[in-house]
């Protein structure tokens, strides 16, 4: 059984999503069903997942699917399976560069200087979607001043794509002999692998090609202030 409100957030998520690609935020939720407080919101959405109504999507902040729709109209009083339509299953949505936020894997801290060990284990980190592109990513916070010239400081949260090839130039987080990471720009320097702090008072890193794996690129800088 659904109750008016139950009716009319699923109808608005699933007009929202046709309309836009994009779930609605709690704010407009609560501003179209005329709520309180955005408590309200999540009783509903608790609601109509416990139903089966809806689905969160994983990884997506504010991503919501709808599995199957009451008829429309009048909020009946009872839904049942002869009121319901099951809807086929869709592509999460595309993220809005405006205002959507994804969960990616933060793991650790990763030297800037001289390597240190960066996968120290893992939690998540909330960014918006328009700092990163298509991809698979990961975030590292970032310890020590070689890359302050790249504008990249001590405690900034650098968003690596993942990726095991570079090109010259590029801004890559390396593995040096499969224990200890940096975060360096990647070049060829005859048959090294030579990797350039953006600090003058920080020497190059030379390596044989065997002793580096290519970890990600650099996509984009988050800083706390």
């Amino acid at each position: 059984m659904l109750t008016r409100k139950q009716h009319e957030l699923v109808c608005f998520i699933y007009d929202r999503l046709a309309d836009t690609g994009v779930s609605p935020s709690f704010e407009e939720m609560k501003e179209a069903l005329d709520l309180k407080s955005k408590s309200g919101v999540h009783r509903l959405i608790s609601a109509l997942e416990e139903r089966g109504f809806i689905r969160r999507l994983a990884n997506r902040a504010r991503a919501l699917e709808v599995v199957k729709m009451p008829e429309r109209g009048d909020a009946p009083k009872a839904v049942t399976t002869s009121n319901v339509v099951e809807l086929p299953k869709r592509e999460a949505p595309a993220p809005s560069p405006a205002n959507d936020v994804l969960e990616i894997p933060l793991h650790g801290r990763i030297a800037a200087g001289l390597p240190i060990e960066a996968m120290e284990g893992q939690t998540s980190l909330s960014v918006p979607a328009a700092l990163l592109g298509p991809g698979e990513h990961y975030a590292l916070e970032v310890s020590g001043d070689s890359m302050v010239e790249a504008g990249i400081l001590d405690g900034d949260y650098a968003l690596i794509r993942k990726a095991d090839m570079a090109r010259p130039g590029d801004i890559v987080v390396a593995l040096i002999d499969d224990a200890e990471a940096t975060l360096k720009y990647f070049r060829n320097e005859g048959n090294m692998v030579r990797l350039d702090p953006a600090n003058r008072a920080y020497e190059p890193q030379r390596y044989a090609p065997k002793q580096v794996r290519i970890q990600g690129r650099l996509a984009g800088l988050l800083r706390r202030y």
